[in-house]
């Protein structure tokens, strides 16, 4: 069963990777050759430059990154809060409020499109980053995640800390989160992914290049009454996703190791 197992994995690999490949190529071919049925190795810079040149990947890499951090650090802020209260505290209600956080794993983001899109357009953040990251601040997968991590904390540690003075937000800051530091990671790699590729509500809530993702920018450059040039679209693919699949490698290893750690499979 693990040899079958171990061909599966290869093959999905390949799979996968079939893809990405033939961008990077596409992405350093002459276009006169990409489209061609017989398979030629030139390399040239030109389709980068021209991706450049006709599209302000540099502006949409900037915005998708500020846009990404942001998320990510009130995403950090919220859910350590939350979890540490869900995990440690005991009040009224509380098995309840977390159940109605876990309802929240049930319902889809597009859903609440029409909701989300009143209340932006109410606080005049429309074609704001603020505006696109605001839904996503409280996530009820990083409550879950983190609550779940910080279960497995002794209690020891903590109360060791309260005979010693340290009040609730220093024992979150100086135990909680070092020890959970593999948890985070792993959980801002998956937001990180998530909202790098997310497409369908910056569309919506962004008029403008001031603060256009890279997603919104790569499908209106990809826009088929513009001309399709595959080499210089595949040049464009590649600038969107270079940064994430860098990150996802460097991060590869201590990724699989935190969701083994808090027994996510």
């Amino acid at each position: 069963m693990k040899k079958y197992a171990m061909i599966l994995i290869i093959s999905a690999g390949i799979l996968w990777l079939i893809p990405l490949m033939f961008t990077i190529w596409a992405a350093f071919c002459p276009a006169e050759y990409v489209t061609s049925p017989a398979f030629a190795f030139h390399i040239t810079g030109d389709n980068i430059l021209k991706a450049l040149e006709y599209a302000p990947f540099l502006r949409y890499t900037f915005n998708t990154t500020v846009l990404v951090m942001g998320v990510v650090t009130g995403q950090f802020i919220i859910c350590s809060l939350a979890a540490y209260a869900f995990a440690r505290f005991e009040f009224k209600g509380r098995e309840i409020a977390f159940a109605l956080v876990m309802i929240q794993l049930l319902i889809t983001p597009e859903i609440l499109i029409v909701q989300n899109y009143r209340t932006i357009s109410f606080l005049h953040l429309t074609d704001t980053i603020r505006g696109i990251a605001l839904p996503y601040i409280a996530s009820a997968f990083g409550i879950f995640l983190l609550r779940q991590s910080f279960k497995t904390i002794p209690r020891d540690l903590e109360e060791a800390a309260i005979i010693d003075g340290c009040g609730r937000v220093g024992i979150l800051l100086r135990i909680f989160i070092p020890l959970s530091k593999s948890t985070f990671l792993a959980y801002g790699l998956v937001s990180v992914s998530h909202h790098w590729n997310d497409f369908l509500w910056p569309l919506i809530i962004t008029n403008s290049v001031r603060v256009r993702p890279l997603t919104v920018g790569l499908a209106i450059f990809a826009a088929p009454e513009s001309g399709v040039d595959w080499s210089v679209l595949s040049a464009g693919t590649l600038i969107a996703v270079l940064p994430l699949l860098i990150l996802f490698l460097a991060f590869q290893k201590r990724f699989t190791e935190s969701f083994v750690i808090t027994g996510m499979k």
